[in-house]
């Protein structure tokens, strides 16, 4: 145990929080101690991962929980293809260790710093109109209740519980455990293309459905936008450190930091930067491990709004968006990244029961993202849109329960593990309206 005076920040800078209370838990036993120790009390409890939500979901100024002492594999079953991990394993981590067992997850997003409960939780998602978010990979979940007690749950064993546990907000319980399905390793060829926006909407269902995995980054007040594909392969790995060190971290990451930090000083100036960004996005391509090919070094921090929307919404929604872009005149440079996701069962995931599309908008730290974010959110609502939990959003209980069918039965299930309300911080009791 720590006692913290310490003020906690998210990776954007933009929630913060100063806990009475720091655990760095070794094992379930101990997990299991700090919820009986805080129902004794009369505390509230939160587990704290990497910080790359953007909204308060993890904040708390009571007890804070983190899991980076239980990180890696427990077991492989390389028959089954499916292996048990450490719930607080970062994605990263857990990549080249699977990776050591000659595995690999189906799909990834390009994010990899979050751990696996963390990005569960929050319904973190790759792209590809095959593959679902990355809580489709779990099959079986280890998790201590707001009562003390530690339960094995799976789709068969206790089949309501799952489908709320797999993305839960961190509301029902602290996921110790996290069993998931795999597949034998395997290489990825990503390829970069500039194209006019045009020619990309015009081909939207083409590319969407000719590669593995297909997303696309458009310029507000420019035309060129970048293709990203991913596909399978059988090329070798290639080594390019040099390029890849100039382009991850020099362009995309340095040369972007310091326009970003003009366009901070000087807002006029964004229309034009991003006109510059969307003329000098790169052609090129690369083989990788899939791990490896997935994850994406983001160094400039933003703010971050994504809705999710049937999947057909995807060509008329960005259309609106650019109408509404020469209409307010925003001061953003930064790209609208566009991807696919498989409709799925879990009653808290945006994609329930619908093929999906995600769009993502992105403001500069520091920057006023306000009337951006709200613009736009009002065009992702009027076509059916649900908001990623981890992003910023205005939606309250009421809006919520039309967008998600599922959602009383997973307040049931919020008050049968949680009777006492250990896990609900100001954030979570504003947005279930408890």
């Amino acid at each position: 145990m720590m006692k913290s005076g310490r003020k906690w920040r998210n990776w954007s800078g933009l929630v913060s929080a100063t806990p009475r209370t720091v655990l760095y838990p070794l094992h379930i036993e101990e997990v299991a101690e700090a919820v009986g120790l805080c129902r004794r009390e009369g505390r509230t409890l939160r587990v704290v991962g990497s910080g790359h939500s953007f909204t308060a979901v993890a904040a708390s100024d009571d007890v804070f929980v983190s899991l980076d002492r239980m990180q890696g594999i427990l077991q492989v079953d390389k028959e089954a293809c499916t292996a048990t991990v450490w719930a607080g394993t970062k994605l990263r981590m857990l990549g080249e260790l699977l990776y050591s067992e000659g595995m690999a997850q189906e799909n990834l997003g390009d994010i990899d710093v979050q751990s696996i409960a963390g990005a569960i939780s929050t319904g973190t998602h790759g792209t590809g109109l095959t593959f679902g978010n990355i809580s489709t990979q779990v099959i079986g979940l280890t998790v201590v209740t707001g009562t003390g007690e530690v339960l094995d749950v799976t789709e068969t064993s206790h089949p309501e519980l799952f489908r709320a546990l797999q993305i839960s907000l961190g509301a029902l319980g602290i996921i110790v455990q996290v069993t998931l399905r795999l597949r034998p390793s395997y290489k990825l060829k990503y390829e970069s293309a500039r194209v006019p926006l045009s020619d990309c909407l015009q081909r939207l269902d083409e590319l969407a459905r000719n590669h593995r995995n297909f997303e696309f980054y458009w310029f507000p007040y420019a035309e060129p936008c970048q293709l990203k594909m991913m596909n399978e392969t059988e090329e070798p790995v290639v080594p390019d450190k040099l390029a890849g060190y100039l382009s991850d971290l020099v362009l995309e990451n340095g040369v972007f930091g310091a326009l970003s930090g003009l366009c901070r000083w000087v807002p006029p100036l964004s229309a034009p930067v991003s006109r510059l960004c969307a003329a000098v996005v790169p052609t090129a391509s690369k083989v990788g491990l899939s791990h490896r090919v997935y994850a994406t070094k983001r160094l400039v921090r933003f703010n971050e709004m994504e809705y999710n929307l049937p999947a057909e919404a995807m060509e008329s929604v960005i259309r609106e968006m650019r109408e509404q872009m020469e209409r307010g005149n925003y001061r953003v440079h930064f790209p609208i990244e566009c991807r696919f996701a498989k409709g799925d069962p879990i009653w808290l995931s945006p994609a329930y029961d619908r093929d999906s599309a995600y769009i993502a908008i992105h403001m500069y730290r520091g920057m006023p993202h306000e009337r951006y974010f709200a613009d736009m959110e009002r065009i992702f609502l009027r076509h059916g849109g649900r908001p990623h939990w981890g992003k910023l959003h205005s939606l309250k209980a009421a809006e919520l329960r039309k967008a998600y069918p599922m959602w009383d039965k997973f307040q049931e299930c919020r008050r049968q593990l949680d009777p006492d309300g250990i896990f609900l911080t100001p954030y979570l009791r504003d947005l279930f309206e408890v």
